[in-house]
């Protein structure tokens, strides 16, 4: 099989060479051919006839031009064609020359179209077979030798045409493998794009809003260490809750780049709306006061909408707790309307160019992340300053994810 393929490659890259060795071979078929009588009265004779020297040449002729066939198959074509005619003319006896017109026939219907093939065999066929059955000479017009010539290139125009269709149809389930490996790579590229964009999401929302609460832990035992050591041992109790959880949530996040059968893999489930008194427990503590308004929402939300409910929950608080200032009170809102599940989180902190207010032209990655995630669920969501001061992040999400995609 490796020499089969090693000989193949070689015939690929050297086709000069492979048909000046056809060339040959058809050159030694017709000089053989040459000196057989076909007719003889009891059946074909070798040896009773000789070619004369017009017939050897015309031969080495129509051979030498095979030699060029690939590289301008119709004028290997004619010039085989016109060989052949004038043997037929006035070769005495014949010699096989339109064995080179047959060869050429055939190199020509390979690379044409159906329709070409067809044309041009259909006058191949009939000129040579006409012509030889109006040369004259001793056979009748009806001999075998005559129709032979019919019947030879008639099957080189077909078997060409047959050739061609057999590449095409190779070429095309080449094509179609090549472009579905193509669009499978395209398509791993970007789910992975799209998960390295929703871990990258889930690691902001997670950095920030604990990262958050310890700074303001973190300052409030600063500022009450001297005067109320107690106070200050419970700000630092909720600076050590607040890392802790901090880095459970990371490590359940980074777990999921983990590969098949590595040890320790996450078991933990995703965040979602069962805990959103513990989110909001935690915002307490760093005091900001939050009341919470939470309807019938159901236990049949997705889990991507879960997910992302509760980040947009925690990612509008933890802009609170950084931009609305300190006496700022937040309301959280979760309400199931129709097919969908309305998030609402509002704040009573300055306005803009009162305070430092959340960006609401989309710069921030906060805002930026949550109209990811709900855009990718099939919802909508909107951020803006309320009227009379404040913010306000609302967000529609359906009960049943609508893309199929993870928050």
């Amino acid at each position: 099989m490796t020499t089969l393929v090693r000989g193949r490659g070689w015939a690929r890259t050297h086709p000069l060479a492979v048909d000046a060795a056809l060339a040959t071979a058809v050159l030694v078929c017709m000089v053989v051919g040459s000196f057989a009588e076909p007719n003889g009265e009891h059946g074909p004779t070798w040896g009773t006839r000789t070619p004369d020297a017009p017939s050897l040449v015309l031969m080495v002729l129509g051979a030498l031009a095979l030699v060029f066939r690939r590289r301008t198959p119709w004028c290997v074509l004619a010039a085989t064609c016109a060989a052949a005619i004038v043997e037929l003319l006035t070769g005495q006896p014949r010699a096989p020359v339109v064995m080179c017109a047959v060869i050429a026939l055939f190199t020509v219907a390979a690379r044409t179209d159906r329709s070409t093939t067809w044309r041009i065999g259909l006058v191949t066929m009939t000129g040579l077979t006409g012509v030889a059955m109006l040369s004259g000479g001793p056979l009748p017009w009806y001999a075998q030798e005559n129709l032979g010539i019919f019947a030879w290139t008639g099957m080189a125009a077909a078997a060409g045409d047959a050739v061609r269709s057999r590449r095409a149809f190779v070429d095309a389930i080449r094509e179609r493998a090549e472009r579905a490996e193509r669009t499978r790579e395209e398509e791993a590229r970007r789910r992975v794009a799209e998960e390295r964009l929703r871990i990258a999401r889930d690691l902001h929302d997670v950095v920030a809003h604990h990262i958050a609460l310890v700074n303001v832990q973190a300052g409030v035992a600063a500022h009450v260490m001297d005067r109320r050591p107690d106070q200050a041992k419970e700000a630092l109790a909720h600076v050590r809750d607040a890392s802790r959880s901090a880095l459970n949530e990371l490590r359940a996040t980074v777990g999921l780049l983990r590969q098949t059968g590595d040890p320790e893999a996450p078991t933990e489930p995703a965040p979602g709306l069962h805990r959103l008194d513990e989110l909001v427990d935690t915002f307490r503590n760093a005091g900001l006061p939050v009341e919470v308004a939470l309807g019938q929402v159901g236990l049949d939300l997705a889990a991507a909408v879960d997910l992302a409910a509760f980040r947009i929950i925690q990612e509008a608080l933890t802009n609170v707790q950084k931009h609305a200032g300190q006496d700022a009170k937040a309301e959280v809102s979760v309400v199931r309307v129709g097919p969908n599940v309305e998030v609402t989180v509002i704040d009573d902190g300055p306005g803009p160019g009162k305070g430092d207010a959340p960006n609401t032209d989309g710069g921030g990655h906060g805002l930026l992340g949550m109209r990811e995630r709900v855009s990718a669920l099939g919802g909508s969501c909107s951020a803006g300053p309320r009227y009379g001061g404040g913010f306000r992040v609302h967000a529609i999400l359906p009960v049943t994810t609508v893309k199929g995609g993870t928050a």
